[in-house]
């Protein structure tokens, strides 16, 4: 055997597994081992303020959802309230007025009273007490321990307003469950969201004033 022989079989590994090793050229990538547990293409962890910019944009676009919701929600209520005395033939007092007349039901109360219950949160209460008085829906009179307030109460066309829209309303909640579009518990669920956002509306205009 030649001395160039000799030195190539010494220089060759030992064992009847091994073999030749293909070369490495200068060009081609290392690529080191994955970590045990990780795939190899996994995405790379997102960093925290990713996750909290991404929460935020969509909260706001929920929010944006919610609060174009409840604008809608309220002038489609108006407009239900409106076909129905159209239809009744009740021309003489809005959507609004009725809905006044519905909140107040029994109670005596008033003007100031209207909002601080919840009753009416329009701006332009003097005028529609002044047209339900004159129209024959709502009574008025001074209070007796302050001669500047004065109190209101429904008359007899008054109480006859609120039952149309009692009975407009227990359509609306029967007509609900026989279609199956939401039952009491989703609908408390909506109410107590509401809510919250109610409060946090009412907290921001105290922080404000």
């Amino acid at each position: 055997m030649s001395f160039h022989s000799r030195l190539k079989q010494k220089d060759r590994p030992s064992g009847s597994g091994a073999t030749d090793a293909p070369p490495r050229d200068a060009t081609t990538p290392f690529v080191r081992a994955p970590a045990a547990g990780r795939p190899v293409d996994a995405a790379p962890d997102t960093a925290p303020g990713e996750a909290s910019a991404g929460a935020q944009a969509l909260m706001l676009a929920t929010y944006l959802e919610s609060l174009a919701l409840v604008e809608r929600m309220h002038r489609l209520l108006l407009d239900v309230i409106k076909d129905e005395f159209e239809r009744l033939g009740i021309m003489d007092l809005n959507a609004v007025q009725a809905l006044l007349l519905f909140n107040i039901g029994e109670n005596e109360v008033s003007a100031g009273e209207l909002k601080s219950r919840g009753y009416y949160q329009g701006s332009n209460v003097s005028y529609n007490l002044k047209k339900l008085v004159e129209t024959g829906y709502m009574h008025h009179q001074r209070c007796t321990i302050d001669r500047r307030a004065v109190r209101v109460r429904l008359t007899a066309r008054g109480h006859e307003v609120r039952r149309i829209v009692a009975e407009l309303f227990a359509r609306h909640a029967e007509g609900l469950m026989a279609r199956e579009l939401g039952n009491y518990q989703e609908l408390d669920n909506t109410n107590m969201a509401l809510r919250r956002l109610e409060r946090f509306w009412s907290e921001q205009i105290r922080y404000i004033y």
